[in-house]
């Protein structure tokens, strides 16, 4: 069968909260099949378990939230981004603040850490959610929609009406058939601009964002010394934050993701919508391996300049 996957043993990271300024240990942990992946606050007594599902994502405002009661994670789309785009079904996150550490603003530190970590198969199969017929959501000119594919592709069109990024690719098409998440997507960090960053600072939020964990541009030009990492970064890394966003759903999905301008607010309502509606969506397993579509298939680690330089992150992220 194919099954599900977690992790061969613990491991842990110190980072910057995006939000908040402060370190935050962030511990990866391996858990029994069927568990998902489930946030942990060991910063409160007693813990708190909140499951990644998509009615427990409430705020949606500059990152994916989920809360159970009063009890928050915040700024989880880039690690749930890496658990899809590496296969793991199944894991305990144990972090002592309301928020992920934002590491370098891209999926590519936790890629490291889950194969330091180690993936290994569990004696249970893994579920998918095969769409049926297409589920769309709008919300003015935005769109997100899922349409039946044997696999996994998103396409992501952006338009954000800024020189820098107008002068970068805005359409992106990942078919994880033909190319896989560490390649692709991982290494593409997130992204703002100098005037949104000085206002959300004078709300206290943002308090931890800097050149080392995101994309900075003023009202012309990208102000990070390096520039960017490749030309389609900007729309590529919305092509990360919807698999993390996604990945709520608790199974990887069979489907064709489109989306115009959509964000974490449009995404959410994307799953609420396909829960709503149950003919339009199945779960399957597959009782042999070579049966799953390959875009699910285990790929070796491999090692990108972006994964080794958290061994020595000028972010203060330090593997432990």
């Amino acid at each position: 069968m194919f099954s599900q996957r977690t992790l061969g043993e613990s491991v842990a990271a110190v980072g910057i909260g995006l939000h908040s300024g402060r370190k935050i240990r962030l511990v990866l942990r391996p858990a029994p099949a069927d568990t998902g992946i489930v946030f942990r606050r060991v910063d409160l007594e007693p813990p708190v378990d909140i499951p990644a599902e998509p009615l427990n994502v409430n705020d949606t405002r500059m990152a994916t939230t989920v809360n159970v009661g009063r009890a928050a994670v915040a700024t989880i789309e880039h690690l749930m981004s890496a658990f899809s785009g590496l296969g793991v079904d199944n894991c305990i996150v144990e972090v002592n603040a309301p928020e992920i550490p934002v590491m370098d603003g891209s999926g590519a530190s936790f890629v490291y850490l889950l194969h330091s970590a180690g993936i290994v198969e569990q004696n249970a199969a893994r579920k998918f959610v095969r769409i049926l017929k297409p589920i769309e959501v709008r919300e003015g000119d935005k769109l997100a929609r899922l349409e039946p594919h044997e696999g996994f592709r998103l396409s992501f069109r952006i338009a954000f009406g800024h020189p820098a990024i107008d002068a970068t690719d805005q359409y992106a098409d990942i078919d994880f058939s033909r190319v896989n998440y560490e390649q692709a997507v991982a290494h593409c960090r997130t992204f703002g601009f100098v005037q949104d960053v000085e206002m959300l600072r004078r709300i206290g939020l943002a308090q931890g964002g800097s050149l080392d964990n995101a994309i900075v541009m003023d009202e012309f030009r990208v102000l990070n010394p390096g520039g960017l990492r490749e030309q389609a970064e900007f729309v590529k890394h919305k092509i990360l934050d919807a698999m993390g966003d996604l990945y709520v759903l608790g199974a990887p999905l069979l489907a064709h993701y489109i989306a115009e301008k959509s964000g974490h607010g449009l995404n959410n309502q994307l799953l609420r919508k396909l829960l709503a509606t149950p003919d339009a969506w199945e779960e399957v397993t597959f009782e042999h391996a070579k049966d799953c579509p390959v875009d699910f298939w285990p790929q070796p680690a491999a090692v990108s300049p972006e994964e080794d330089s958290v061994k020595s992150d000028r972010s203060g992220n330090t593997p432990l």
